[in-house]
């Protein structure tokens, strides 16, 4: 699984990223000029005092320290983790500071006995289904304040701040009671999945409506293929269908009713009520794909690949998670939410926004160094060493130029961002609130199980925003 999910609010602005990345190519190296001054960068006046700071200059305004080292965790999800071992490579080389590297799934497991021993890594890509939850590490004052990376002078043009090199919006889900204290830093969209392959080979017709997709999903039974495929240990991509429903059918005021904890979030919301009965739709008329609802996310999808179901949920990781899954000649295609009758936003509206939440530990031992690797990732040099690793664009404007064609799934996201347009949307409650979230893909998980009803989901649904709106913090959280 990629990344837990996000938004930059309504339109993630990226119209400007679409121009620079038509075919979302990759950069060329950038302007020689700056990168070769900051090869010379790293303060190369070692003390023997033990301390990470080294002397601030232009090029290397945080002080990192040449011969320091850094301790760095990725999540290794959907997007790998070669990516982050090219940027150590050239961080070492640049400034002469070494990384221990760590790759895993198992970010809880291996990082909060070291956060609560006080002895956290220096940066860390707190992503996927064990992810410590951002909410809960900023409460419990374990998170650094990242303005000063996003108010320092950006890698490629000193004369900007690295906070105006981002995609408007991008910001917004690594922030709790106004300060930003993680950085989301790939820009994915998220919504339905399937093959051009099986498409063409049925002569079917990408679904723009709710009614059409089942109209798929019937003749797919009917030659025994499943319908819907969801990775069903993991009720978050289910989630995905519901939540983009909601907010499709009720437009941006019934997303924000959520993200805002409104009374009449669920129960009493007719989008909310409309979305839920769709989704069950799918499971009363035995649509899903078999045994869907006891698989991990990997094994929904690779079956998904075998062309066991026609749709599948995920976010825009799923193709380069699937890589060695997906049939040379699968054509894997990205696919809007269809519409109930009676939506608010189009066809072409797609929940889009950043995901992949990168913090540094307020007690990190490195911090120098650690706020430097921030501000390069947000280069273009490393944003196009991630593009060329994970098939992916990052939260950087200018980050990739037309050249190279990529995969056909990754492909068809940069289409389907440039359709939307500013029709984009996305909830944020999953990062203000991780306990509500959780509750509500409980809820979802005994739904697709048919162990409880639609009317039942609304009311558990709103029984987890009700009790979040009595913690007086939330009052801090507030989407206009």
């Amino acid at each position: 699984m990629g990344s837990t999910a996000h938004h930059g609010v309504e339109g993630v602005g990226r119209r400007d990223l679409i121009k620079r990345s038509t075919a979302l190519g990759l950069v060329a190296v950038p302007g020689m000029g700056l990168l070769s001054a900051c090869a010379s960068g790293g303060g190369s006046d070692e003390s023997d005092d033990g301390s990470t700071k080294g002397k601030a200059s232009k090029d290397n305004p945080f002080g990192a320290k040449k011969g320091t080292k850094l301790d760095v965790v990725v999540f290794k999800g959907g997007y790998g983790d070669d990516y982050a071992k090219a940027w150590e490579a050239d961080f070492s080389e640049k400034l002469g500071i070494t990384s221990t590297h760590t790759g895993t799934q198992e970010i809880t497991g291996k990082l909060q006995p070291r956060f609560n021993a006080g002895n956290p890594p220096d940066i860390v890509d707190d992503s996927g289904a064990q992810k410590i939850n951002v909410d809960v590490l900023y409460k419990n004052g374990q998170l650094l304040d990242l303005t000063e990376v996003l108010d320092a002078p950006s890698v490629d043009d000193p004369a900007t701040k690295v906070r105006d090199t981002l995609i408007p919006g991008t910001l917004d889900p690594g922030m709790q009671e106004g300060k930003v204290v993680a950085l989301n830093y790939i820009y994915t969209v998220w919504g339905l999945w399937y093959s051009g392959k099986l498409f063409k080979d049925n002569g079917w017709q990408e679904p723009k409506t709710w009614d059409d997709l089942l109209a798929i999903c019937k003749d797919a039974k009917s030659q025994g293929i499943g319908g819907l495929a969801h990775q069903g240990k993991y009720p978050y991509y289910i989630n995905v269908a519901i939540m983009d429903l909601i907010a499709k059918k009720g437009g941006l005021d019934a997303m924000k009713a959520i993200d805002n904890l409104d009374p009449k979030a669920f129960v009493g919301s007719e989008a909310a009520q409309e979305a839920i009965e769709a989704i069950y739709e799918v499971v009363e008329k035995g649509y899903l794909m078999p045994g869907t609802n006891g698989l991990t996310h990997t094994e929904s999808q690779t079956r998904w690949n075998q062309y066991k179901a026609v749709f599948i949920t995920s976010g825009s990781w799923l193709e380069n998670e699937q890589l060695k899954q997906t049939p040379p000649d699968f054509d894997m295609k990205f696919l809007p939410m269809p519409l109930l009758p009676g939506s608010k936003l189009p066809f072409e509206a797609i929940r889009a926004g950043s995901g992949e939440p990168f913090i540094i530990p307020a007690k990190a031992k490195n911090l120098p160094a650690a706020k430097e690797f921030m501000r390069r990732m947000l280069s273009k040099e490393w944003s196009t060493l991630f593009a060329k690793q994970a098939n992916s664009l990052t939260i950087l404007k200018d980050g990739v130029d037309p050249g190279v064609r990529l995969r056909p799934g990754t492909q068809s996201t940069v289409e389907a961002s440039k359709a939307a347009g500013d029709n984009t949307f996305r909830y944020l409650y999953t990062e203000w609130y991780s306990e509500m979230g959780t509750a509500i893909e409980a809820a979802s998980n005994e739904l697709m199980a048919k162990r409880i009803q639609p009317k039942e989901w609304l009311k558990r649904c709103q029984a987890a925003v009700d009790k979040q709106a009595k913690d007086p913090a939330s009052k801090k959280n507030h989407r206009d």
